[in-house]
């Protein structure tokens, strides 16, 4: 069976059959774009919480990617649900959990990228280009406001979970005691 269709992402095996074969002439690949490791840090730090980071790297087909994506979206419906229930809803603490760590997933993601050495970041993404990464100050400033506000958000998050915690310990312990 034989297969009509070319994709990029079968470049390699259709180039390798067709070699071993010799029976059809190899097909010539689209060229391949550079990934930048500064843009990559950049969409992980604005644009990470809906996956765009991964999509730039893998393409529209990466399954973290969409999982960033429904994450944030169960997380905003989570956060619409605790505010409108004064922080009381369950469903609402459940469906904010998945939004935080695709949240916190994306700053920590922010900081791998832009902290991988570029000849790291060669060979695993610009393997096939001639053309090097030459990362500055600009992705080390990305970093820097990744573990700002990462950490930010972390602490905050943590401090309105224990305190929606030991509220409810508290409002407990009144009715027990009356």
């Amino acid at each position: 069976m034989t297969n009509s269709t070319f994709s990029p992402l079968s470049t390699m095996t259709s180039s390798s059959v067709a070699a071993q074969s010799d029976s059809k002439p190899a097909r010539k690949a689209a060229a391949p774009y550079f990934r930048s490791k500064t843009l990559t840090a950049a969409l992980a730090f604005l644009f990470g919480s809906i996956g765009l980071h991964r999509f730039y790297l893998y393409g529209m087909r990466d399954k973290y990617g969409w999982a960033h994506t429904v994450g944030i979206v169960m997380g905003a419906v989570g956060y619409l649900l605790l505010a409108a229930t004064d922080r009381t809803s369950v469903l609402g603490w459940m469906l904010a959990v998945p939004g935080a760590i695709s949240l916190l997933a994306a700053f920590l993601s922010a900081i791998v990228y832009g902290l991988r050495p570029d000849a790291k970041w060669d060979a695993q993404f610009n393997a096939h280009m001639d053309r090097q990464s030459n990362s500055g100050w600009t992705v080390i400033f990305v970093v820097i406001f990744s573990l700002l506000i990462g950490a930010f958000l972390l602490m905050t998050a943590l401090a309105l979970t224990f305190q929606t915690y030991f509220e409810g310990q508290v409002e407990a312990a009144k009715t027990l005691s009356q």
